[in-house]
């Protein structure tokens, strides 16, 4: 019987070495989020300006200035002058001669001067005298618009006296250059040169003679005379 030589055969174990894998992902992280932290601070938006650099780079593009000689002069300065005039309501709480005078001529729109307050006052007084100045709520005797149309009329109160004389003053032919005088604020003597000599009445107090220069003294009404 034949014999067969049979090889063996040897098996070689083959020893792997292990190779050392590097996993660059895991590697490059931390190189990227120092990158991007550095990008972040590098590109971080600027503090809001503060109150004084917002001023000055105001001032750097739009400021102006202004230069002033030392020698400059300072001009005089005019400053207007001014009064007031009490009002209807004040001068009847008031209520004395010169009130009802004063409020004759504010219903009449013609000027308030002391002279043509003084030149009614005056008149008054040759009407009804001084103490009973308010007599039958009539202190000039005045016929237009009092009871009766006549100067012996009365009126409700002074406020609608005073009211009823400045009508006439205003309308009334015959007080033209009366009129004109207290419109253009004349002098008392102007005044009264046009209540003695106008065409309004008879006997002008003797044409002046009989008109007193004497200081009027203020005589304050009764209350119930002003309504």
């Amino acid at each position: 019987m034949a014999t067969f030589f049979r090889p063996h055969y040897v098996a070689r174990v083959q020893r792997h070495t292990p190779r050392t894998r590097f996993r660059l992902p895991l590697l490059l992280a931390p190189v990227a989020a120092a990158l991007g932290l550095a990008m972040i601070i590098v590109n971080a938006p600027p503090a809001p300006a503060t109150d004084a650099q917002l001023i000055a780079a105001y001032n750097d593009r739009w400021g102006q200035s202004l230069t002033v000689p030392s020698t400059v002069e300072t001009p005089e300065i005019v400053r207007d002058s001014y009064d007031a005039t009490p009002g209807i309501e004040t001068l009847k709480a008031s209520g004395t001669n010169y009130d009802w005078a004063t409020m004759v001529l504010l219903f009449a729109d013609f000027p308030v001067t002391e002279d043509s307050v003084t030149v009614i006052t005056r008149w008054m007084r040759q009407e009804n005298y001084v103490d009973n100045w308010w007599l039958r709520n009539n202190p000039l005797n005045n016929g237009w618009g009092a009871e009766g149309g006549t100067f012996l009329g009365g009126n409700p109160d002074l406020v609608d006296a005073a009211q009823d004389v400045a009508n006439a003053l205003t309308t009334y032919a015959g007080y033209a250059g009366m009129r004109a005088a207290f419109e253009r604020g004349a002098s008392a003597a102007e005044i009264e040169n046009e209540i003695w000599f106008g065409p309004w009445a008879t006997g002008h107090y003797n044409d002046g003679a009989h008109w007193s220069y004497v200081e009027v003294p203020v005589v304050t009404a009764p209350a119930s005379a002003w309504g």
